[in-house]
């Protein structure tokens, strides 16, 4: 009986390195693309103050996914539940500023090149909805730790959109730029989850399915 206590505790202790070292893949794609943004001047500090507040925002929300993964990993629980409500007001704030952002694009210059306008102004707030949808769907579910683990990787991957478009050629991509860095590329983490779950466990737990098919689908939904 001890043993398979202690197996199950491993088994569990693993699943959350997994998260937490998932996690920081994820942060350094988007530190990356975006220091890749400053490097190249495609952007720079002195953008107006809302880009700065969007900025903040959302890499203040991978900051809190990377600690909340962090102390699940190091058995943390009670404090990993109390952050966990920062939630509630952070990610309408993500939703509120990244449509703002968008209209900001739009109306100053069309959006990026690479993307048709329309796309553009559909596909941003849309990816961000999907976002939200997920992270509280998660946040109900937050007794059922397989599903919430999953439910929150999956929306952590669907914003790491940005920072991959950042390091891909985008313009050589044309007219899949879209597709390409919003849902191909983060579905990776989906799909290597996914595996992790076929091998561990023999099956592929329905949370990840759900999480790939709301991506696929929100952008289908765009279109």
């Amino acid at each position: 009986m001890a043993t398979q206590a202690s197996a199950a505790e491993v088994a569990f202790n693993r699943e959350h390195r997994f998260f937490f070292t998932s996690a920081c893949i994820m942060a350094l794609v988007l530190v990356a693309g975006f220091s890749t943004n400053i490097l190249f001047h495609r952007s720079s500090f002195s953008s107006p103050i809302l880009f700065h507040v969007h900025a903040v925002t959302f890499f203040g929300w991978v900051v809190l996914y990377m600690l909340q993964t962090g102390l699940a990993a190091t058995g943390s629980r009670a404090l990993h539940k109390r952050l966990g409500w920062l939630a509630l007001a952070w990610v309408p704030a993500m939703v509120g500023l990244g449509t703002a952002i968008t209209l900001f694009s739009i109306r100053a210059s069309g959006g990026p090149f690479f993307f048709a306008r329309d796309e553009f102004l559909i596909g941003n707030p849309v990816g961000i909805l999907t976002f939200a949808g997920i992270v509280f769907w998660a946040i109900s579910l937050r007794r059922s730790t397989d599903w919430h683990n999953r439910l929150m990787f999956c929306a952590m991957a669907s914003i790491t959109g940005p920072g991959f478009g950042r390091l891909l050629p985008m313009s050589l991509l044309m007219p899949v730029a879209w597709w390409t860095a919003a849902v191909i590329f983060p579905s990776l983490f989906i799909l290597a989850g996914m595996r992790r779950d076929k091998r561990r466990i023999g099956r592929v737990h329905p949370a990840y399915k759900w999480g790939l098919g709301l991506l696929v689908g929100g952008q289908l939904g765009r279109v």
